[in-house]
């Protein structure tokens, strides 16, 4: 009976540690959580929608899978802009580490919803004369992002890089 009783202890008191491990584990490799904006919509037709699934391809590529080891959150507009603040402050509200903006028409409601998560915009015309960034040599804030590019070549471009090597950098945006 007593070798019962300690086999007993043994098992549940090491299935309770293995639990406590687990669970800090889990706390310890937060998965990263990346937020895409974007007025356009979620069909394949949609060129956004092309350079959005380029993207991951990328992320995929450096070793970053939507499910696996990252969060992918997406809000489309379906074309009406009036609808991006609200799609903006919904993403915001998720935490996301980084938020991608497809064009200035979503980059401006992504701005007005936070100044500490990061956004990326992608395919805006005039930063400074659209109010993103204080000027090109020190835009301070939140915002960066390239000038207009095409579905053939946003595969390439460097956001996946560029959002790889966030990872690496101090967690400053927290609340």
């Amino acid at each position: 009976m007593a070798m019962q009783r300690r086999y007993f202890i043994t098992l549940f008191g090491g299935a309770a540690f293995a639990w406590a491990l687990a669970a800090r584990a889990q706390q310890a490799t937060k998965m990263p959580r990346i937020a895409f904006l974007s007025p356009g919509r979620s069909e394949l037709s949609d060129p956004i929608f092309n350079m959005l699934t380029a993207f991951l391809q990328r992320l995929h590529d450096l070793g970053y899978t939507e499910g696996q080891n990252l969060a992918v959150e997406r809000q489309y507009a379906d074309r009406r802009s009036d609808r991006l603040p609200g799609l903006a402050a919904e993403l915001v509200g998720r935490k996301p580490d980084i938020i991608v903006a497809f064009s200035t028409t979503a980059a401006l409601p992504a701005k007005h919803a936070t100044g500490t998560i990061p956004i990326v915009v992608v395919g805006m015309a005039d930063p400074v004369a659209d109010r993103l960034i204080a000027s090109l040599a020190r835009p301070g804030g939140n915002v960066t992002g390239t000038t207009f590019l095409g579905p053939e070549v946003s595969a390439n471009f460097q956001l996946p890089t560029f959002w790889v090597e966030r990872q690496r950098l101090p967690d400053r945006h927290q609340s």
